[in-house]
Order: C-alpha cells, then sequence, then structure tokens
C-alpha cells in the first residue's frame, strides 16, 4: 500500500491493529508554559528573577523568555498527561511561594503596560552563553518591539515512540522505520497540522480582546471596536495573540520554509540564519561599544522563525537546532498556536492534552501530500481568517481550493479524530480520548462555548476590564496553588535543583575563557561551515 494512494479509512484500520495501537501506550507528551510575574496592579514586575527559583539560563523547569519577568516552566516528555500536569502544578508552587506580593498573569495578552522600556529584558549572567541569549532578545526588540515579545503561549511537545513508527511504516508506506522514515513522516504531521491548525485558535484562543494599552502606540488597520473599559476586541475573534498584531511576523512571509522534507525544512532556514537583511542592517550590530542584535541576517538564529509547529530533536551543548535535526533527524514536534488557558490555574487543562493527542494522532495517520507555495499560502489565510473571525456565522475557508464553511470541515475532522480517540480510549482503558473529543465538537455547534466567547461575553456583560478580570484570577490561582500539596517533585526536590542550577552559571561564568567578540565569530562561522 502506496503513501500516496492509501486512505485514511485504510490507514485507520491500520492504526486499530492491537499490534500496532498496542505502540501507543508509549506516545510522550510536555508543555512548555509562559508567564509573567506582576504586581497586584497588574503592571509587569521590575524586579529580577527571583534568585530563589534558581539560574534562568541552567535551570531544567524554571527559565525566561523574552523578559526578565516572562517566566517559561517547562516539563520532561510524560507518559501519563496527568504526571505532566502533576509536574506543571508543582513548579507553578515552587514560583508562587518565592515571589513575595508577586503573582502570576493567567492571559496570554499582556496588560497595563506604560511603554516598551517597562518590558524588562532576560538577564542570564556574565558567560558567553548568557550574553549571546540576551543579545539575541536585544535583537528581538529591536526588529519587533518588545510588546509582541511580552505576549506568552503554551507550547505542547509530542512524539510517538519508535515501536509505532517499526509498525506503522512498513505497513502503510513499505518504507523503513530508519532516521529518514520518522522525519519524512513527521513533516506529513506537520504539514496536515498546518492543513487542519485554524481548528486550534478557535477551540483554544483566548484572546479576543486587547488591554488599550497594547496597541496605543500600534498603528492597526484591524476594525476594532470598544469596550466601556477601554479594551479593544473584534466581535468574532478568537486569538489575537496570533494575528499580525500578536506572535507573528510579517517580514518573514517571504522566507518560503518548505515543510515537504527534512533536508529543504534544513536548507531553507540555514539559508534565512546567512542571508543579510536591507531592513535589519539599520540596527547597526555595534553601537557605542554595544551590540544591537547577533547580526543583521533575515533570522539571527534558527528560533526566531515564527511559526504555529515546529518540528524538533534535542540540541547538545551550543549545538543549533538545524544541526541536531540534520544530524539525528525529527525526533518529536512543537505545537505553539496554544493561547494560555485563562480557565486553568496551570495555562492548560486535562482535557486538553487527550484532545490535541487525538488530533496529532490524527494529523499523523492522514494521507498528507507534499504542500506547495499556494497550498502553504492557503493554510496562513485560514488561521488568519479564524484567528480575527472564527466565531462569525457561516464563515468560509479555503480546502485546497474549495470553499467550505468552518462548521462543515471542522465536522469532517470531527469525525476522523473520533475514530481515533476509540482507538486511543481502547488501548488506555476508560473514555477520556473520546469525551474530550466529543467536548470540543460541541464548540463547533455552539460557537458561545469558546474560551473566547466566554471572555468576550464576561467583558460585555460585566463592563470589567481585561485587566481586573485577568487580577481576580490570577488572585484565586496564588491562593489556590499555594494550598496545592507537591505531588510530582518535592519541595526539597526543587530547592536542591534551584541550587545546583546557580552553582551550574557560576561554573559557566569561570570557565569561559574567549571573549565574547571571538565567541559569536566562531559560533557564526560553523554556522557558514554547516550550510556548504
Amino acid at each position: 500500500m502506496q503513501q500516496n494512494t492509501s486512505t485514511f479509512a485504510q490507514r485507520l484500520s491500520i492504526l486499530a491493529m492491537p499490534e500496532v495501537a498496542d505502540t501507543l501506550k508509549g506516545v510522550m507528551r510536555g508543555i512548555e508554559r509562559e508567564t509573567l510575574r506582576i504586581n497586584g496592579n497588574g503592571s509587569i514586575a521590575q524586579t529580577p528573577h527571583p534568585n530563589a527559583l534558581g539560574s534562568a539560563l541552567t535551570h531544567e523547569y524554571i527559565t525566561t523568555d523574552f523578559s526578565e519577568a516572562l517566566l517559561e516552566f517547562i516539563t520532561i516528555p510524560h507518559q501519563d498527561p496527568r504526571q505532566a500536569l502533576a509536574q506543571l502544578r508543582d513548579i507553578h508552587k515552587f514560583v508562587l511561594a518565592r515571589m513575595g506580593d508577586e503573582r502570576l498573569w493567567p492571559m496570554s495578552m499582556p496588560c497595563y503596560i506604560e511603554s516598551e522600556e517597562s518590558i524588562p529584558i532576560a538577564q542570564y549572567g556574565t558567560s558567553n552563553v548568557g550574553k549571546m541569549k540576551t543579545l539575541y532578545r536585544v535583537g528581538l526588540k529591536n526588529r519587533y518591539g518588545s510588546m509582541m515579545q511580552a505576549i506568552a503561549g503554551v507550547h505542547f511537545n509530542f512524539s510517538l515512540p519508535q515501536a509505532f513508527w517499526d509498525k506503522w511504516l512498513p505497513a502503510v508506506t513499505g518504507g523503513k522505520a530508519d532516521q529518514d522514515g520518522v522525519s519524512a513522516a513527521y513533516f506529513a504531521l506537520v504539514r496536515n497540522y498546518r492543513r487542519f491548525c485554524w481548528l486550534i485558535p478557535y477551540l483554544y484562543g483566548a484572546s479576543p480582546a486587547l488591554c488599550g494599552s497594547f496597541i496605543k502606540d500600534n498603528k492597526s488597520s484591524l476594525p476594532f471596536e470598544r469596550l466601556p473599559s477601554g479594551a479593544y476586541f473584534l466581535p468574532y475573534a478568537t486569538s489575537l495573540r496570533m494575528s499580525d498584531l500578536g506572535y507573528t511576523n510579517k517580514a518573514q512571509s517571504g522566507l518560503n520554509v518548505c515543510y515537504n522534507e527534512l533536508d529543504n525544512y534544513v536548507h531553507s532556514l540555514r539559508q534565512a540564519i546567512n542571508t543579510p537583511s536591507a531592513e535589519y542592517a539599520r540596527f547597526a550590530v555595534k553601537e557605542d561599544g554595544q551590540y544591537q542584535q547577533l547580526n543583521a541576517n533575515v533570522l539571527q538564529i534558527e528560533n526566531e522563525l515564527y511559526s504555529p509547529i515546529r518540528p524538533k530533536q534535542p540540541t547538545l551543548k551550543l549545538e543549533k537546532p538545524t544541526d541536531a535535526l540534520a544530524a539525528r533527524g525529527v525526533s518529536y514536534i512543537e505545537v505553539r498556536a496554544l493561547d494560555v488557558n485563562p480557565f486553568s490555574e496551570v495555562g492548560i487543562s486535562l482535557e486538553q492534552f487527550y484532545f490535541l493527542e487525538a488530533f496529532l494522532v490524527y494529523c499523523a495517520i492522514t494521507p498528507s501530500a507534499e504542500m506547495d507555495s499556494d497550498g502553504f499560502a492557503q493554510t496562513e489565510q485560514n488561521l488568519r481568517a479564524v484567528v480575527l473571525e472564527g466565531r462569525k456565522p457561516g464563515l468560509q475557508l479555503n480546502n485546497q481550493g474549495q470553499s467550505v464553511t468552518l462548521y462543515d470541515w471542522a465536522t469532517e475532522l470531527f469525525a476522523g479524530m473520533m475514530e481515533v480517540a476509540k482507538v486511543l480510549d481502547q488501548v488506555h482503558g476508560g473514555n477520556a480520548y473520546q469525551s474530550s473529543v466529543q467536548h470540543e465538537l460541541e464548540k463547533i455547534e455552539h460557537p458561545e462555548l469558546t474560551p473566547s466567547a466566554r471572555i468576550l461575553h464576561h467583558l460585555q456583560s460585566t463592563g470589567e476590564g481585561t485587566g481586573a478580570y485577568a487580577l481576580q484570577m490570577a488572585k484565586q490561582y496564588k491562593q489556590r496553588l499555594l494550598q496545592h500539596q507537591y505531588s510530582y517533585h518535592s519541595e526539597q526536590e526543587l530547592e536542591q535543583m534551584a541550587l545546583t542550577s546557580l552553582q551550574a552559571q557560576r561554573d559557566a561564568e569561570q570557565a569561559d575563557k574567549q571573549s565574547f567578540d571571538a565567541f559569536l565569530q566562531e559560533y557564526f562561522a560553523q554556522a557558514g561551515k554547516n550550510c556548504a
């Protein structure tokens, strides 16, 4: 049976075979949750990363993203989603207990920002690696502004076990489950995800409105309406975080990143980090002896590529993501289209874990044709339509050149996902997967159940501002999490990890013998060799 001729029904029957289905017990999933530290009035904390949390440079689970105030909590990969949530909850408790009066902002979009300068850039110490991480963020600020970088999201990491590929690929493609075969299968999943990922902001988008301070200096062409509280909104928006106002980069639209195969993906990314940009050349790499960006190329480094999904391979020390992929292939994918779930104290719910797994397995087993530039543009247009107007009655999307309503397309996708969920429930016992799919299907039938609709309804019916609404949640969640009993880590274990990470940072700083100039030159010279 060849990949390009087999049907979804045929593939589903292979998935349901006991020897194939049983391997799904080995699926791994992990979470990266971003959240701003805020003061009692909702403004961004200006304090340094708390020393009691450890080193943001070297801690495995507690770090920072763009800003010193933008925390990022990372779980290891787990076979049991309940364990992933337990670890995430323990990390939240540990952090909140060491933040004084500060709280964690429970929304994706920030609030109460006086100016770009009130968003402190993350600091990682005096080692060359630490300086490079901070300088990368200085470059982001210069290129895109700090406002966009203060937005928080949730990343869902997902991998299928080697045992699955060993059974699946010979049966479906006749190919080997070697590194190349597995990478190609992950890229097929990625292409399907790009086709269907408009569903994610529809179901989980939770940013239909913005605090007025966020766009006061931003000339937006979007037809915003204004609430009495001063917040801006679009009536049918789902995730303004994913709009051009939020975490996207219009400057990258001409990159032509290829998702058809690993080699072309790596090549297109490497090309971007080695192609000078006329636009970014206006920021001197050095000004008055101070660097303004890592370089003046289209992307400073690969991580600058904004995408709703990334194929990933864990990196070794100072290894670039493209080098890791080229050397060892794809080992997992990172879903990046999730808003923070404001109705969960840890930003994501257990039900989301089950649904996302059913959705990603569906993407993995559904036939996935290669994607040309027009097909890619369609996925971008569909995503933008749902982000801005996802709950609009009768919204039309483009499915391979055919105009179709969101409702009809979603209903079709859910029929397939429910079949996948049945297999997953047979493997794990119970009905958690089918229940999660059914729960999300209700949002298709009743758009008022979506997080974006619930938030907008609250703001419109109470007259409350986005900031006041989120502050109430932040206060409740802090109280609730401080009462939580550690269940995955012990407090002593997390305290020791913090101390160990601080020592690791000191060791890195003392071990550096190279100047920062020489360190950067060597780092990017290596990139040049890789692109030859």
